[in-house]
């Protein structure tokens, strides 16, 4: 059963606009109109169609130039071209298909032959569809950890080095939040791993809820997490940071046997760099993880973040501590 799909066709001549047009609803699929290919290109722009139906001669652009435009474009994702022209010599057959067509068509055509070249179409893109799933879905794995499905160390690594470099390019600050949970082991040995796990996969939902739209949080191992604050200053981090921290220490998990509820507490350390410090991941992370390791030591369940006094010394100060 192919799914419904938006078709382009493409042509100046009404009489084969209405026939593409009806042949294709009749398939199910929602078809868009366009009488030369400057308007093609221009809804292909707002909006690009899977499957784009065109006529070789019109004016304007011609079906071979709009062709070229859409492989050129690079969209996400495919578009499957068909070309029907009038042209039947061996060398026009070749630049159309040079120029990126997947199939042609000779006007006048024979209707089952059409039906039959779309049927083509229609299992190509639903291969393309297929694949592009199946990669995204083995990116997704690899970048992202099994319990709480928050980024893994490798897809941290991956988002950290791009958002690194754009802060450099565009001259922001970025901001790292290291999170620790505190007594952790504590926990699995009073109530089991399971409950440990439940735990984790909490404090995972509280920080994606309560993170920045276009901040990125993961795990980075065991009960340690980070988050990466694009543009955030070291203040700004310290209130995002202070907020999950509120969160966390707020939180019950239900446990059974009319136990009590298991409380949660962890421990922030935030670090931030500017582009004309030239500071890498490792860096940042270090200065997260250093101002985490006095969080853990005054005790726990608070923020202390790392704040530049003068060039070339970083000072860790207490931002917040627990009330």
């Amino acid at each position: 059963m192919v799914k419904t799909m938006k078709v382009l066709v493409v042509d100046d001549d009404e009489a084969y606009l209405q026939l593409l047009h009806m042949i294709l609803r009749r398939k199910g699929h929602e078809v868009a109109e366009a009488k030369d290919g400057k308007i093609a290109w221009e809804l292909m722009l707002a909006e690009p169609f899977p499957m784009v139906i065109s006529d070789w001669m019109m004016p304007e652009m011609d079906g071979v130039e709009l062709t070229r435009k859409i492989r050129s474009a690079n969209f996400s994702l495919y578009t499957y071209i068909i070309l029907l022209t009038a042209k039947k010599n061996t060398e026009d057959v070749i630049e159309g298909l040079e120029a990126g067509a997947d199939d042609y068509l000779s006007k006048p055509f024979d209707l089952s032959e059409l039906r039959a070249r779309i049927k083509i179409g229609e299992r190509i893109i639903t291969l393309e569809s297929e694949l592009r799933e199946s990669r995204d879905k083995l990116i997704f794995q690899a970048t992202r950890d099994s319990l709480t499905e928050l980024l893994n160390r490798r897809g941290l690594y991956e988002c950290v080095e791009a958002e690194i470099a754009r802060a450099k390019r565009e001259q922001y600050p970025i901001s790292f939040v290291m999170i620790d949970l505190d007594h952790f082991k504590k926990t699995n040995d009073e109530h089991g791993h399971l409950v440990g796990d439940e735990a984790l996969c909490l404090v995972a939902d509280i920080l994606s809820k309560e993170k920045r739209i276009y901040d990125a949080a993961g795990r980075w191992g065991g009960e340690e997490f980070l988050i990466v604050l694009p543009g955030a200053t070291v203040e700004e981090a310290q209130g995002v940071a202070e907020r999950m921290r509120y969160a966390i220490s707020n939180a019950r998990l239900e446990i059974k046997d009319n136990k009590p509820p298991v409380t949660i507490h962890a421990s922030f350390g935030v670090a931030c760099g500017h582009p004309n410090q030239n500071i890498s991941l490792d860096e940042l992370v270090g200065m997260a993880d250093q101002a985490l390791y006095q969080a853990k030591q005054a005790g726990g369940d608070m923020v202390i973040a790392y704040h530049e006094e003068r060039a070339g010394s970083l000072t860790p100060i207490a931002l917040k501590t627990n009330e």
